[in-house]
């Protein structure tokens, strides 16, 4: 076997009630579908797709992967890709709904069975952006010409663009709350407005009681965004177009309102013992959305920089970003509270790297599914890497599969009880075994020595891959 990885962490998986949960939220019709049989056991076939994802499977052919070598033997109902392809296309807009309350909920109990976001009940962070996912040829559904950011030059580029929003804490890594796949003409912020309350309710339930901070780049500083924030009792850290008003606030700051900010890693000048950094921040009340039925007052907080194009100038010329925002931290304090709102770029990078690399099939609503699915995998890997070690708690998706999924081993089964046999010499055993332990726990689960070639205790897994 080639993923040995695969029995604890779907065990996890399991014991945070995926198959439950996908069993008693997915239901499609068998009677409305194209092929009858691609509606049976929806919670099989869901499971089956995302132990493929965990193993590193892009594309549908690539969940093949559980069907090689003994995964046959070790595991029940594992589905072959070409029925799983033929499942994702009977989705629809319906079922991709039900598909997103299922990750929501699975996410919520991961929380609670593993230990997924440390500090949760002390302050909470909740990120949303979007990306484009380039397609190609003319069969994709919903592919269109949309703006990307490539080389930092803005260009129009056919594809698909998934909006995300992520939950993360200052001690644990983000992950996922929810994903909507949108054409790639869409604009970033379509549909924010019910993502962020949808992400600040999975929040609650997965036990956030403390403060939230919903932060957000220059699409999502919209009336929606923050009229959802603020109906929902959390604070927001958004950037605002910088329209007339906005730069009459700008211009209102006096000078001697500007103060340095220290971000994180700053150098130093060893001459001058001043840092290198030109950054000043400064604020002022604004009164966003005047205009509308719902303004909101709070305080615009603005960053400017010297214009590294213009340095010749015989006076400074600046570049001003504003962001809107209640947070009641200092004013150099929230402002570097706000950029860590790049920390989303991280899981775009994990999903780009694993599942979302391609978009699959040539319909929209089974690339969605397929979106989400990938949602889920990702939240599942985070939680096996939180139980794994605190090095692995806040590794990237590659480095999880790497070291605890994608593990090479030997299938034996003496008096009939499966026994894996892992690699001699392996230098992540002793991460493995601890991953093994706690999914699987029993009295005398010590696990094997790093330096034995014998796998773990002999125990019949539950919660196969693909579990009827």
């Amino acid at each position: 076997m080639s993923c040995a990885g695969l029995v604890p962490v779907m065990a996890l998986a399991e014991q945070a009630g995926l198959s439950e949960l996908a069993l008693a939220k997915v239901v499609i019709d068998p009677h409305g579908t194209r092929v009858a049989s691609a509606a049976v056991n929806p919670a099989g076939k869901l499971t089956s797709i995302i132990a493929g994802m965990a193993a590193g499977a892009d594309s549908i052919d690539d969940l093949d992967v559980i069907r090689c070598g003994g995964m046959g033997r070790l595991f029940g109902g594992v589905y072959a890709c070409s029925t799983l392809g033929q499942f994702l296309r009977e989705f629809s807009h319906g079922h991709t709904r039900q598909l997103a309350s299922v990750a929501r909920a699975h996410l919520v109990n991961l929380v609670r069975c593993s230990g997924l976001l440390p500090g949760l009940e002390v302050q909470a962070f909740i990120d949303i952006d979007s990306l484009l996912r380039p397609v190609y040829g003319h069969a994709k559904q919903g592919a269109s010409f949309g703006h990307a950011k490539i080389a930092g030059r803005q260009m129009l580029r056919k594809g698909l663009s998934p909006l995300a929003s992520t939950i993360s804490t200052a001690d644990g890594a983000p992950v996922l709350t929810g994903i909507r796949l949108r054409g790639g003409k869409a604009g970033s912020g379509r549909g924010a407005g019910s993502m962020v309350t949808e992400a600040i309710s999975t929040a609650r339930a997965a036990g956030a009681s403390g403060p939230i901070l919903v932060r957000g780049d220059s699409a999502y500083g919209s009336k929606a965004v923050v009229g959802a924030c603020c109906k929902a009792g959390v604070r927001f850290s958004v950037v605002l177009t910088k329209n007339p008003a906005v730069q009459r606030a700008i211009a209102a700051i006096t000078e001697d309102s500007w103060t340095p900010v220290r971000y994180p890693g700053a150098v130093v000048d060893p001459d001058t013992e001043a840092l290198i950094s030109d950054a000043e921040v400064a604020e002022v009340t604004f009164t966003a959305f005047a205009s509308t039925t719902g303004p909101v007052t709070a305080r615009l907080i603005v960053r400017r920089v010297r214009d590294q194009a213009r340095l010749d100038e015989l006076f400074p010329v600046w570049r001003h970003h504003p962001f809107f925002t209640n947070n009641t931290e200092p004013t150099a304090q929230a402002d570097i509270t706000h950029r860590r709102h790049a920390i989303i770029e991280t899981v775009f990078a994990d999903l780009i790297d694993g599942p979302l690399a391609h978009q699959p099939s040539g319909r929209f609503a089974a690339n969605s599914a397929w979106a989400i699915c990938a949602a889920i995998t990702h939240n599942l890997l985070r939680a096996a890497g939180t139980l794994t070690s605190p090095k692995h708690a806040v590794a990237r998706g590659a480095t999880i599969r790497r070291h605890t999924v994608t593990v090479p081993t030997r299938l034996a089964r003496p008096q009939r009880r499966p026994v894996l046999h892992l690699p001699a010499h392996w230098p992540w055993a002793e991460h493995w075994t601890a991953l093994w332990n706690k999914v699987f726990p029993t009295p005398t689960a010590t696990g094997p020595p790093a330096h034995r070639p014998t796998g773990p205790p002999a125990h019949r897994p539950t919660g196969p891959p693909a579990r009827a």
